[in-house]
């Protein structure tokens, strides 16, 4: 459609949507973008025409949306082709229904973008992670700010990402900064296309490693290792135990010691450190780098009830990835004993 205005100017091409159940991702979320900056001038198009109903981002902060005197705002046609009285029943059923319909009637009927899925089943982390996010903190600054640092990393098979967790804890404060990066083989952009567009998206925004050869990612995993380990600042690395040799011999092979590199038990006893991330985060005690990565990977996680404990598995979040997440869940099961900084490393570097 877009190739026929070569010959023919003086036709046109109507991109009409509704918001998503999901973030926004791919090609849609390229056009959402490229029409708020056309509307917000930050782009000078003169033949490209937005015309968005969409919510303010105050009003958005305040839930002010959730208020039925205010879905004029984004229903020009109310009273006409809209009608009110609908629009008051689906709300009521989506609010009975939980997180899962209320995500899809604010995204269809009010134009409202979901940020993050939150789902009835969802971690109870996701409720505060977008409230922890700190865009400043990059590895450098949890590297100058944290007196001792541990590390994760889970994933890494054909068909997963491979994730790294940096996990710092603050000198002054004690709270936890963690920064994460991710690695994804082509082999999964073919095994997953349905979230294809959405790896590509976060390997735009450098949260992601996209590897051609096998062995990339491991190299690069290594290299990170090293920059840690280098500050004098590294405690232990947690890893999950299953199909990680590959990882392993990377690591010990840059003169890391076996007895630093720890296997975290996974399933049910993870228990502890689940609990122990979505209660600092809730105390306001965990700063992120505020990742599209990350956020996704949070939003994914699918939790189950076994007798008097929960558990994250890939199993539940299907092909949604989870990995990200679980690194971080295994750098925090090593935070959590507490680690005393390596004294003499320290005062070198920062007395």
């Amino acid at each position: 459609a877009t190739g026929g205005l070569a010959s023919r100017p003086e036709g046109f091409t109507i991109y009409l949507s509704t918001q998503s159940d999901d973030p926004p991702a791919g090609i849609f979320k390229q056009k959402l973008q490229y029409a708020r900056d056309v509307r917000d001038g930050k782009i000078i198009d003169p033949r490209f025409v937005p015309l968005l109903y969409e919510f303010p981002p105050d009003m958005i902060e305040r839930k002010e949306y959730l208020n039925p005197k205010n879905w004029g705002l984004v229903n020009p046609n109310l009273g006409y082709s809209v009608n009110f009285e609908y629009l008051e029943r689906e709300f009521a059923k989506a609010e009975n229904a939980g997180m899962d319909s209320m995500s899809g009637f604010l995204a269809k009927h009010l134009n409202v973008e979901i940020g993050m899925n939150l789902r009835s089943d969802r971690w109870a982390g996701a409720d505060y992670w977008q409230a922890q996010a700190d865009k400043a903190l990059t590895l450098e600054q949890v590297l100058e700010r944290s007196d001792v640092v541990t590390i994760g990393i889970d994933g890494g098979g054909l068909d997963d990402l491979l994730a790294l967790a940096v996990l710092g804890r603050d000198r002054e404060s004690g709270n936890w900064l963690h920064w994460g990066r991710g690695w994804a083989h082509p082999s999964v952009m073919e095994r997953r296309k349905e979230i294809a567009s959405r790896l590509r998206d976060f390997a735009a925004a450098g949260e992601l490693g996209l590897v051609t050869d096998i062995g990339d990612d491991i190299e690069e995993v290594a290299e990170i290792v090293d920059q840690v380990e280098a500050s004098g600042l590294l405690d232990k690395i947690g890893v999950d135990p299953s199909g990680i040799g590959a990882i392993v011999d990377a690591i010990t092979g840059t003169g890391m010691a076996h007895d630093r590199i720890v296997g975290i038990p996974q399933g049910w006893r993870m228990v502890g450190s689940i609990k122990t991330t979505e209660r600092r985060l809730a105390e306001g005690a965990l700063w992120h780098g505020g990742s599209g990565l990350m956020a996704w990977a949070v939003s994914n996680a699918r939790v189950e009830l076994r007798g008097n404990n929960i558990i994250i598995t890939k199993q539940m979040s299907g092909s949604a990835k989870i990995d990200p997440l679980m690194a971080l869940l295994d750098a925090a099961a090593l935070m959590s004993m507490n680690p005393q900084p390596r004294a003499k490393k320290y005062q070198m570097l920062f007395v």
